[in-house]
């Protein structure tokens, strides 16, 4: 499965001396996205193959809770006093944000000596950049000693990269919905046979809630491999505390299964779907045989993950006039716009501003659709810098042309201010990562922080 050619996406997603290296690599294979294992598999033979030299690992898929999930993973692991390795993909700023080797982001230069070192080893071999980048996060882990290793799917499952990992400790599969339908099928279960690819024989599996369609398409593949699958529903619970369903004054949660009940504090990270995502990084632990002491599950309440559900207070935040709040998520598809929805429902006590901008490939109108009822006003937003940003004529389009072009978020925000009448209000920022990048760089904010 395999992209049109691109040789620019290297130089707009990638900077600085790491860019220069990827932008030599993708010259070899300017494909934006080509699923398949060979090539990797080779390149891997050639640095002796470091993802068989990693600490247990969890492997997550799925289309949306993918990133919040490995947050969690790894808040829980550091709660436990555990050093842990995180690749997820994409990044919002810099592209070391992909890395974070024993609790800590790998530096620029320790990043560019291993893909040099990598461009070296694979001498002119075709090879995706993701694939690079993936082998660069095998060798880095292996070189750290750690406790846990967390590696996050770049694209599906059963193909994408990260699917050389022949014994990880435990695998996730997060929400399943309609996404990257070009390359993973354009049906429900076409999508969830492609993450379920990544079941092994007897490593233990764990899924969410899940339309009925999607977790009999995991069942059944689970049962094809021999992977033991645990179903939120079925074999494990989450839920408010309270005995009637109703959210205890301090939020925190029960999780139960076959080991037990545990008492959780209220996730970090805003949104309803938050808790279906430490439940899912709860249960893939469990059933690990990893020992996460008792203290490690206190790790639940302090998990930080960027551009999803987060309130900017840097320099955009500041522009905005007094009483109001900006916000910032990075959910992109239907899936995401309809959990998005669910949030939403809890801020009707103030005008809501939503500034969208979104990526080409991406289904606007059914991320739109699902939010468009909550907003006072709504913005088509295409920035600059935003990497292949669906034009503001296209979002205005989608929203059946309710939208009104901002073009950027400085420009959007500004006419917002014009028009306040000094009530409080809410701004959000929503509909692409890589709009959530750009957001992020002009409000202030660094990676690691």
């Amino acid at each position: 499965m395999t992209s049109p050619a691109s040789g620019s996406a290297p130089t707009t997603e990638f900077s600085g001396r790491t860019g220069e290296v990827l932008e030599r690599l993708n010259r070899l294979y300017p494909a934006l996205i080509d699923l398949s294992l060979g090539r990797l598999e080779t390149l891997l033979g050639k640095l002796g193959n470091p993802e068989e030299k990693l600490p247990p690992v969890i492997h997550v898929a799925g289309t949306n809770g993918k990133g919040s999930t490995c947050a969690t993973l790894r808040a829980i692991g550091e709660a436990s006093g555990w050093r842990v390795h995180v690749m997820t993909s994409p990044h919002l700023v810099d592209v070391t944000e992909r890395f974070r080797i024993a609790g800590k982001l790998v530096s620029e230069a320790e990043l560019v000596a291993t893909l040099e070192e990598i461009e070296q080893v694979n001498a002119g071999a075709p090879i995706t950049v993701f694939e690079v980048l993936t082998a660069a996060g095998f060798l880095l882990f292996s070189r750290h000693p750690a406790e846990l290793a967390i590696i996050e799917v770049g694209l599906g499952g059963r193909c994408d990269a990260t699917n050389v990992l022949k014994h990880p400790a435990a695998c996730i599969v997060t929400s399943v919905s309609m996404d990257h339908e070009a390359f993973l099928g354009n049906t429900l279960e076409a999508i969830a046979a492609e993450k379920a690819g990544i079941f092994k024989p007897g490593v233990p599996a764990v899924t969410g809630a899940q339309p009925d369609a999607v977790r009999l398409m995991l069942e059944a593949e689970a049962r094809k491999v021999g992977a033991p699958l645990a179903c939120r529903g079925i074999d494990w619970q989450i839920a408010p505390a309270d005995a009637n369903g109703a959210l205890e004054p301090d939020g925190s949660l029960t999780f139960t299964d076959s080991y037990g009940a545990l008492t959780l504090p209220a996730p970090a990270l805003t949104g309803p779907w938050q808790m279906e995502n430490a439940g899912l990084a709860v249960a893939a632990l469990r059933v690990s045989g990893l020992n996460v002491p008792d203290a490690g599950w206190q790790g639940v309440g302090k998990v930080s993950w960027p551009a999803r559900m987060q309130r900017l207070h840097g320099t955009l935040a500041e522009s905005l006039p007094v009483g109001w709040e900006l916000w910032l998520d990075g959910g992109h598809n239907p899936g995401a716009g309809h959990a998005l929805a669910q949030e939403l429902q809890t801020w009707r006590d103030e005008p809501l501003h939503l500034l969208v901008g979104m990526k080409q490939t991406k289904d606007a109108t059914g991320f739109l659709n699902p939010v468009l009822p909550y907003a006072t006003t709504l913005w088509a937003i295409s920035e600059p810098t935003q990497h292949l940003a669906l034009p503001v004529e296209a979002i205005v389009e989608a929203s059946a042309g309710k939208a009104q072009v901002g073009p950027t978020l400085v420009q959007a925000l500004a006419a917002l201010k014009a028009q306040s009448d000094g009530k409080p209000a809410r701004v959000l920022i929503c509909g692409s990562l890589y709009l959530a990048g750009v957001a992020l760089t002009q409000d202030g904010w660094t990676p690691g922080t």
